[in-house]
This record gives structure tokens, sequence and C-alpha cells, in this order.
């Protein structure tokens, strides 16, 4: 019987062969369902691994588009495509991880397990997370596979969470982020993070499951590619990335953010969000609820955001006041104790911008004029519990000068509240 040849000198063959010959997949599939673990992870066998794993990984990639093009939507032939490859190697790194598992339970080969994780542990994270939810570029059976392939890699790497695998088990320990970020870092450049639409999606998931005190060591990967996706002029990414900005601030010490006018930074890139007119936007940008209290600290920039998007009309469908509104009730309700003292200016511009909205000529449509007035009026009968009853006073010689029968209707049902 002729002599086995090497495992890494088979695996550099099929995973050159994978562009040229795509059924190859099958075939590498078998390969490693039957190979003894003893053969395949023999002593070069963690690069040649690690290079099948870059060559399926490139092989699953989604196409790459021009930098500025309108998304590919659902049911894109070249997006289904990629999918349907997704899954294929899906199915071949879940055999490579239940040989890693078989391995690890033999001793004289379970020091041969961490060299090869350790190379291919960010391809299959990176292919996982790309399809692990529902997108224009996903199936069913590509997130079925991304679902069950996550599991396996943070059970092969003796962890018990995704955010174990990225961080590490102990404080000390380098976790699987640096791997992963050394991958997407070359695709989150200012050329190159567009090509992939998946590429956002990636990064922030995983930099969300990243808190203190391990992201301070990754501060000048993430921050970069945050602000980069945050700058973007299409909304859902301007979102996006203050999203990130947000998970850094939150995670990440003053002192740290501070070094290199980091913070200075952060705070003009969402200080220009302010003058947006997109509802979604201003609200992720004025973060209120999860500051809670520590809303307090900002409340006087905040108040002057408040009251300049009250005083001026955003068009038919008020969507930037109805956000302001929104972001005010959830700063009462937050902040209530410090409310008193600010009840002079809020009162006025609450009651002038009803009084706007009845007097508009404009082409708001009712439904919209009503929900103006109710949330108006919400913010009004907070502010009148968190003064002890010091709104309906002041309200009461409003409500006899009035001649505007809504605008009555809102004040009496703030006085009529308890």
């Amino acid at each position: 019987m002729e002599p086995q040849p090497p495992a890494e000198q088979v695996l550099r063959q099929l995973g050159q062969l994978l562009s040229q010959r795509p059924g190859v997949i099958t075939e590498l599939g078998a390969l490693l369902e039957a190979a003894e673990p003893r053969w395949l992870f023999g002593a070069g066998s963690p690069a040649a691994l690690g290079e099948l794993a870059a060559a399926l990984s490139a092989f699953a990639a989604l196409p790459e588009r021009e930098q500025d093009a309108v998304e590919l939507r659902d049911g894109d032939g070249a997006y289904a495509a990629a999918a349907e490859r997704a899954a294929d190697v899906g199915g071949v790194f879940l055999r490579l991880l239940a040989k890693l598992e078989t391995a690890k339970a033999d001793e004289s080969l379970g020091r041969a397990v961490e060299p090869v994780l350790r190379r291919v542990m960010g391809h299959i994270y990176v292919l996982a997370v790309t399809h692990i939810e529902e997108a224009a570029w996903t199936g069913v059976r590509s997130r079925a596979v991304a679902t069950e392939l996550l599991g396996a890699l943070v059970r092969a790497a003796g962890c018990g969470t995704v955010a174990e695998l990225l961080r590490g088990r102990k404080e000390e320990e380098e976790g699987g982020f640096a791997a992963v970020m050394r991958l997407l870092r070359p695709r989150l450049g200012k050329d190159t993070w567009k090509r992939n639409p998946a590429t956002k999606h990636v990064f922030s998931w995983t930099l969300l499951h990243i808190t203190r005190p391990w992201l301070s060591q990754h501060l000048e990967h993430v921050l970069p590619a945050s602000l980069l996706i945050s700058d973007d002029f299409r909304e859902e990414n301007k979102v996006l990335g203050v999203h990130c900005l947000h998970h850094i601030v939150l995670n990440v010490p003053g002192a740290d953010l501070c070094q290199f006018n980091r913070a200075q930074v952060v705070y003009h890139a969402l200080y220009n969000h302010l003058y947006s007119r997109e509802a979604p936007l201003i609200q992720c940008v004025l973060c209120v609820d999860r500051l809670g209290i520590l809303i307090a600290r900002h409340l006087k920039r905040l108040e002057r955001v408040i009251l300049g998007y009250l005083e001026v009309s955003d068009g038919p469908e008020e969507e930037a006041r109805l956000g302001i509104l929104e972001t005010l009730q959830c700063t009462i309700e937050h902040a209530w104790p410090r409310m008193p003292c600010r009840l002079p200016v809020l009162l006025k511009a609450l009651l002038k911008m009803m009084w706007d909205v009845h007097t508009d000529q404009g082409s708001t449509p009712e439904p919209v004029r009503a929900a103006l007035l109710q949330r108006a009026t919400e913010c009004l009968i907070l502010l009148d519990r968190c003064s002890e009853g010091q709104v309906k006073i002041l309200l009461e010689g409003v409500y006899s000068c009035c001649e505007e029968n809504r605008v009555r209707e809102c004040i009496r049902r703030v006085q009529e509240n308890t």
C-alpha cells in the first residue's frame, strides 16, 4: 500500500483548487469526515489548516461592490449563491471542529489543538457572524449552519459564551477578538468598508460583546472604524456608528478616552449629528434611556438642543419634533429632581410649540398634529408631578385667556391629572 501523503500537502492542494473547481468543497468535507486526527493534526498542519480556512472564507465571501453602490436586496442571485456557498463552507468547518474535539480527548494530540484553533478561529467566527442574523445576503440554510457553527466554535475553545470566546476567560488572557480584528481591519478602511455590506454588521455585533475592562486594550482599533461608520451619509450607517461609539464610551475608562484628544473627537462626531432632522439618529445620539440619572450631568447642553428642536417645524411628518418630545419625556422621567428649576423655560417652549401647531397653515396631517399635542401634554403632566403641582398653577392664567379649543383641552387634561 502506498504511503499516505502528508496532511499539509493534501490540504494545500485542495485549498488551491477551490476557486477553480467549486465541487472540491464536497471532497474536502468527506476528507475531514474520514481523516484520522493523528494524520490531520501533524507537525505542519496548523499552518496548512490556517491557509485552508482563509481559502474557504474567500470562497464563501459575498460579492464585492462599488464603494457607494445601492444595497443589494433580498432575492438577489449573487447573494443567494453566496449564502449557499457559506452553508457548504460552514459544513466543512463543522467537521474540522468536530475533529478538534476528538483530538482534545486524546492526551497525545491535546497540544496540537490550540495552534490549529488559533489559526482557524478568526475565519470561522467571521463566516458565522456574517450569516447569524437575517439579512439580504443570508438564507435559511446559511443561518442555521452559522448558528450551529458559532456554538461549536465556542465549545471547541472551551468557553461558555461568545463574549468569553472574544475576550478570553481571564482578564490577562488574550481572547479571539484580536484575531477577528486582524481579519476585519483591512476591510474597515475608508475606501473598503462599503464594498462588503456585511462588514459593518460583523464589526458592530462583535464590538458589543466586548465590555470593560477588556475593551480598553483594543480602543485604537475599534474607535476609528466606529467614527468612520457614524460619519457616513446614510442614516442607517450613522445610527449604527453612534451605537458603536456609545458602547465605547460606556466601556472605556475616561482617562483612556481623554488620551490623544479622543474624547473631544467623539464629542464633535456626536455633536454634528444634532443638526440632523432624522428622528432615529437624534434619538440615538441623545441616549437618555441608557444614561438614566447620569443624564443630569448633561442637562445644560441637552436643554439647548431640546429647545432648538421644539421651536422649528421640520415638515409635514414632524419627525424631529416628535423625536425630541420623546427625548424630553424620557429626560424628565430620569432627571426629575432637576426639573423644577427648568420649569419656566420648558413650559414656555412647550406652550409655544402647541400654539404653533394650531396656527400653522402648512400641510401637516391631522394625525401628526394630534401626536404632537399628545406628547406635549404628557411632558406637561410629568413636569407638573415633579414640580408638585406648579404647572397647574401656572396654566390657570393661560387657560382663561386661550381661545384655541384644542390647546384649552390639553391644558384641561393637565389640570385634571392627579
